[in-house]
C-alpha cells in the first residue's frame, strides 16, 4: 500500500473525517461560487443544516450541463492566479468542460494515483509505459505524477503509433503499462501479427481504466500480453483516474474509492434518490478536499453498484464494474441495453475475440441492431480458413452458420432482443489507436 494509514482507517474515524471535510466544503462553496449559493438557496438549505456525511443527500446534484453553463471558470473557489494547472475536455458535444487544480489540489492526485498504482501492482523503481493521451485531457498527465510520487520511472509516450509503443517496450523493458484496454488489446494484436514473442517484453501489470470492460477483456489482455490487469477509474470532473482502484491481488471484487477524498453515493437514475449498498444505479462523487473547483454531488453517468468488502485488505468502499452508462444505455423496442450484456455472451466463447461493435439503424418505426465480432485465429485454423473469410463465405460455411445461429439464441436469451449477428475475420473491426473505442455507433 502507499499509504496504508489511511486506506486502512477505521471506518468510524473516516466518517468523521468525511463529516469534518464536508462541513468545511459546503461553507466554502457557499461562500465562493454563486451557483452554489443560488442551488442551496432553491433548496431553502443553509451551510449550518449540514453537520454531518449523514446530511448530503439533502444537497443538490451538480450535473456536465451546469459546468458547461458556468464555463470557463464560474464554479472556481478562488482568483485564476492561484491556479497550478487547467485541464479541459474535448467539447466534442458542446462547450468544454473545464478543470482546474491549486498546487495542492495537483498533490492529491498525484497522491491518489500513486495509491492506485500501488494497488495495481506497481512498485518504486519499476519503469511506467503512459500510453494514455497527453494534453488537456487529464489521463497522461495524471499518471504521470502518480507515477513519480511512487517512485517509479515514467515513460511518457501518450497514444498511437503502435510499432513505436512496441518498440519502446522491448527496449525499455517496462513493467507496467497504463492504457485503455482496447489500446492494450491493439497492442497485443500488433506484437502477434508482428511475431513477437513475450519473452522480448518484461510486462507485470497493466493499469487500464477511460472506458468499461470486463472480466471476458481482462482475460484476453492477460493471456496476450503476459500482465495482471486492474481497473483504475476516474473522471475529470472529480480530479482524474485514481479516484478509485482495483487492487490487483482482489481482482473481479471491486474497485477501492479513495473515500476520504472522494465520497461515493448510488441514486436511482429517474428520482435521484439514494440506493442501498449493493443496489445498481447512477454513481455520484462529492469531492471532499479539493480547493479550486470542488463539486456537490457530481452526477457521473456511470452505472454501478457501491458496497463494503470486509474480507479484504483496505478499508475504503468498492464500486463494481461499470455497467455502462446512463446517457449511453440503449433503448431498443422498449427494451433498456447496455453493450456489456452482449459482451458477456461472447466471453466463454473461444471462437470469438473480445473485439465487437453494436450498430443501432431505423428500419421504418422500428430499431435494428446489428452485432459485429471477429472470430479468433485459432478457431480459423480449425475451420480451415486461416486466412479469413467473407461475408458471402459466413453464409454457406456450415460451422459459421453453426456459431452464428447459436449466438444469436444466446444474445436474445441474455438481452431478450432479437439481433442480426455478423461475424467477421480476425483484425476486421477497427480497433482502438491510444483513445476510447467507440462500441456503439448509433446510426438512427
Amino acid at each position: 500500500m502507499f499509504n496504508k494509514e489511511i486506506e486502512t482507517l477505521p471506518l468510524a474515524q473516516l466518517r468523521k473525517l468525511q463529516s469534518e471535510r464536508l462541513v468545511k466544503l459546503v461553507e466554502r462553496v457557499y461562500a465562493k461560487v454563486p451557483f452554489y449559493k443560488n442551488a442551496l438557496d432553491q433548496k431553502g438549505i443553509k451551510p449550518s443544516d449540514i453537520k454531518s456525511i449523514e446530511d448530503l443527500h439533502k444537497l443538490p446534484f451538480t450535473k456536465k450541463t451546469d459546468l458547461r453553463d458556468q464555463y470557463p471558470f464560474g464554479f472556481l473557489t478562488l482568483p485564476e492566479n492561484d491556479l497550478a494547472r487547467i485541464h479541459c475536455s474535448s467539447g466534442t458535444t458542446g462547450k468544454p468542460t473545464v478543470v482546474a487544480y491549486t498546487k495542492k489540489d495537483v498533490e492529491i492526485f498525484s497522491e491518489v494515483v500513486a495509491r492506485s498504482l500501488a494497488a495495481g501492482g506497481a512498485k518504486p523503481g519499476m519503469k511506467l509505459h503512459n500510453s494514455y493521451g497527453y494534453g488537456l485531457f487529464t489521463g497522461g498527465i495524471g499518471l504521470h505524477y502518480g507515477a513519480e510520487k511512487l517512485g517509479m520511472s515514467v515513460i511518457p509516450v501518450s497514444g498511437g503509433r503502435t510499432d513505436r509503443q512496441i518498440q519502446l517496450l522491448k527496449d525499455f523493458q517496462s513493467e507496467v503499462i497504463c492504457c485503455t484496454p482496447s489500446y492494450a488489446q491493439t497492442i497485443a494484436f500488433e506484437l502477434e501479427k508482428q511475431g513477437i514473442s513475450l519473452s522480448e517484453l518484461n510486462l507485470k501489470y497493466a493499469v487500464l481504466g477511460a472506458e468499461p470492460w470486463t472480466d471476458a477483456i481482462r482475460k484476453d489482455i492477460e493471456t496476450s500480453l503476459g500482465v495482471k490487469a486492474t481497473n483504475i477509474y476516474g473522471l475529470s470532473e472529480v480530479i482524474g483516474p485514481g479516484v478509485s482502484q482495483e487492487a490487483y491481488d482482489e481482482q473481479s471484487t471491486g474497485s477501492y474509492i479513495w473515500e476520504d477524498h472522494f465520497f461515493p453515493e448510488v441514486v436511482d437514475k429517474d428520482t435521484g434518490e439514494p440506493l442501498p449498498y449493493g443496489e445498481e444505479g447512477v454513481l455520484v462523487f462529492t469531492t471532499l478536499t479539493k480547493e479550486a473547483m470542488p463539486m456537490l454531488r457530481y452526477w457521473t453517468n456511470d452505472i454501478c453498484s457501491i458496497y463494503y468488502d470486509e474480507s479484504k485488505s483496505r478499508t475504503h468502499i468498492k464500486m463494481s464494474q461499470i455497467k455502462g452508462r446512463a446517457d449511453d444505455m440503449l433503448i431498443i423496442r422498449g427494451v433498456n441495453l447496455f453493450h456489456t450484456q452482449v459482451e458477456e455472451v461472447f466471453k466463454d466463447c473461444p471462437q470469438l475475440t473480445p473485439n465487437y461493435q453494436l450498430v443501432v439503424t431505423k428500419d421504418g418505426v422500428n430499431d435494428r441492431v446489428e452485432v459485429k465480432v471477429e472470430t479468433s485465429q485459432d478457431y480459423q485454423k480449425e475451420i480451415a480458413l486461416a486466412g479469413g473469410f467473407t461475408d458471402e463465405e459466413v453464409m454457406s460455411h456450415e460451422s459459421l452458420l453453426y456459431l452464428n445461429r447459436d449466438l444469436c439464441k444466446k444474445i436474445k436469451d441474455a438481452t431478450g432482443l432479437s439481433m442480426k449477428l455478423s461475424l467477421k475475420a480476425h483484425g476486421k473491426i477497427p480497433k482502438s489507436e491510444g483513445g476510447k473505442l467507440q462500441r456503439i455507433v448509433d446510426l438512427r
